[in-house]
This record gives C-alpha cells, sequence and structure tokens, in this order.
C-alpha cells in the first residue's frame, strides 16, 4: 500500500483578508468617532457611578444584553459591585431586584427596542438613576436617561449593516474606559485587585507571598560559614533544594551556596572539598523578603539573561529565614 499523501493546506484566499481587515478598519473608525465625541456626559457618568450607593445594574437587549453582562463583571471585579438584568426578566419579577439607591446603564444602539422602552418607566418609577448608552441621542432610551453616552456608529461592520459588531466593540470598550477611570478615581489597587481575584493564576500570582511558598523550617537548607564543604554537600542532598543559604555565628545570612558553584569548581580543576565555603559561595546573591509578593519573587528569578533555579528569603533582621527553588513556584500554578 503506498503511503498517504499529507493535505495540503491552502493559503487563505486573498478577499477572506481583505474582508477581515476592512471589518477591522470600520470597527477601528468607530472608535475613533466615538472618541473625538467624549465629553462632559461621560464626566458626568463616571461621577454618577463613584456616586452610587447601591448597585449598578446593566441591561440590554441581544447582542447589548451579552455586553452588558460583560461591563458588569468588569465593574465588579474592579471595585464597583454592578450586576446584569435582563430586561425581560426584570417586567417579570426581577424588579423588585432594583432599589432607589441603584443605578442603571442601559446599553442600546437604537434605544428604541421594545423590551427597553418598556421597561423605562418602571425604572423611573422606582427613582433609580439612569446613563444610557446609545447611537440614538434622540431615542425613548436618550431621552429617559439622567445621563446620555452618546456612540455614534455610521455603520456596522456587517457587509449587511445589519448585526451588531462596530456597535457591540464600541459599547463594550466604552465599560472598559468607565470601569478603568472608576479605577483610578478610587485610588483601586494591586491588593484590592487582588482581593477580587483570589482564584486561579492571577489570584494566585496577586494573593500569594514569598513567605507562603518558601522553604522553611526543617525544609530550609543553612549551613555555617565555618562548616565544611562536605557539611555543605550533605545538606543540600539532604534538603533536595539545588542550594544552602550560608549564615555566621550570629545567624545572620552572609551567602549562598548552589550545585552550580560546586559544579564550576570542579570544572575549573579545583577539589570542592579543599575549599573553604567561603571560597565557593556567592556573598551578594539577590534575595527577597518574606512579605515580599510570590509574584515580585517570580519576576526576580525569570527577568534576566539566566534565570535563577534558587532565591534566598532574608528577613528584615537579616537571617535566612528559608529558600525558594523554581519547582515550587511551579507547583502553586506561579
Amino acid at each position: 500500500m503506498g503511503r498517504m499523501k499529507r493535505p495540503v493546506r491552502k493559503a487563505p484566499r486573498a478577499g477572506a483578508l481583505a474582508e477581515i481587515r476592512r471589518v477591522l478598519d470600520c470597527e477601528i473608525g468607530a472608535l475613533r468617532r466615538v472618541r473625538a465625541g467624549i465629553g462632559a456626559p461621560y464626566a458626568r457618568a463616571v461621577a454618577m457611578l463613584a456616586a452610587c450607593r447601591g448597585k449598578v445594574i446593566l441591561t440590554g437587549v441581544g447582542k447589548s444584553g451579552a455586553i452588558a453582562q460583560k461591563i458588569a463583571a468588569t465593574f465588579s471585579s474592579t471595585g464597583t459591585p454592578a450586576v446584569h438584568l435582563d430586561p425581560t426578566e426584570a417586567m417579570h419579577g426581577g424588579m423588585g431586584f432594583i432599589q432607589r439607591q441603584d443605578l442603571i446603564l442601559a446599553i442600546g444602539k437604537s434605544g428604541e427596542s421594545d423590551e427597553l422602552s418598556a421597561l423605562l418607566p418602571h425604572l423611573r418609577a422606582r427613582g433609580a438613576k439612569l446613563i444610557a448608552l446609545t447611537a440614538n441621542p434622540r431615542s425613548t432610551l436618550a431621552r429617559a436617561a439622567d445621563a446620555v453616552l452618546h456612540t455614534p456608529i455610521l455603520e456596522e461592520a456587517c457587509p449587511l449593516n445589519l448585526a451588531p459588531t462596530s456597535s457591540t466593540t464600541v459599547a463594550l470598550a466604552v465599560g472598559d474606559a468607565l470601569a478603568v477611570a472608576l479605577m483610578k478615581r478610587r485610588n483601586f489597587g494591586v491588593g484590592d485587585f487582588a482581593r477580587n481575584h483570589p482564584g486561579g493564576r492571577l489570584g494566585k500570582r496577586l494573593s500569594l507571598k514569598v513567605s507562603d511558598v518558601m522553604r522553611s523550617g526543617e525544609d530550609n537548607p543553612v549551613v555555617r560559614l565555618d562548616a565544611g564543604v562536605r557539611r555543605l554537600l550533605v545538606e543540600i542532598t539532604r534538603k533536595q533544594a539545588g542550594a544552602a543559604s550560608i549564615v555566621d555565628a550570629r545567624g545572620r545570612f552572609v551567602g549562598l551556596v548552589t550545585d552550580f558553584d560546586l559544579r564550576r569548581a570542579l570544572e575549573n580543576g579545583r577539589n570542592p572539598f579543599a575549599l573553604s565555603i567561603r571560597e565557593v559561595m556567592n556573598p551578594r546573591p539577590t534575595t527577597v523578603r518574606p512579605d515580599d509578593s510570590a509574584a515580585r519573587a517570580v519576576a526576580v528569578m525569570e527577568d534576566r539573561k539566566n534565570p535563577f533555579n534558587v532565591l534566598p528569603v532574608v528577613d528584615r533582621r537579616g537571617r535566612a529565614a528559608g529558600l525558594i527553588q523554581v519547582h515550587d513556584l511551579r507547583a502553586r500554578g506561579l
């Protein structure tokens, strides 16, 4: 039986690439037009959002509803409590979720969808403030709003000018811009972000401290400066850390010896057992503190031409508090 020929991959048709570029150009153009029109209503919207003492409720119909969900998630993760509410569900019991101190951010390109239009009188009756994000500043939605974020859309990227494309991209970008403006206004920092993202790799990078991942106590390889290299090798091997912190008679950290340092001595034709620890150790290694973030330890180890495999941890009293091994970081998903 002859060998099967491998299928030949055909290059994308030039027409497809041209269409992709056209779509991106159309959406970029829409974003530029919105940016050019940014003014006082946007500042008013940020002030209203910052002053909200209740929830920020995002709503929209169809694709705008999907965008509303994403913006609500971004708001919540960056310090602005927000939820998504479907207009139809609101009309069938969900209205009880809305209180006077809440603020509604309603998204609708035309501002004339039946579902949103039906909801508006009930929102006003609740006394909640309303921000409209729409391409039609004369729409029913805009007229009912306390602030109108005008997002002019000349055309959708869809070749039929029907499917929400440019309009949803613009709405998403404006939502991101509002969230970031609120972060700045509230001085929302890395620690705040970490508290809102405790799970996953991102949460670990932000919330874990060096003290959470370092080898300490009996697992921390430490050797006195006046000990012999044989004792040093035993400690490195027994703790399986690839290195050992070196301390003086008072227990203060004075250097680091890695198995690489010992191999280098051998490669240079020297007998490690005839050397003192002082002769093979690095007296000025890079260190971190126990209360540093684990993310900083990762950066210190990786952001260099020759990454470190081990990193000594020294406390504020200058003592060898622990040792971080690259495998420990990987085991914690860092």
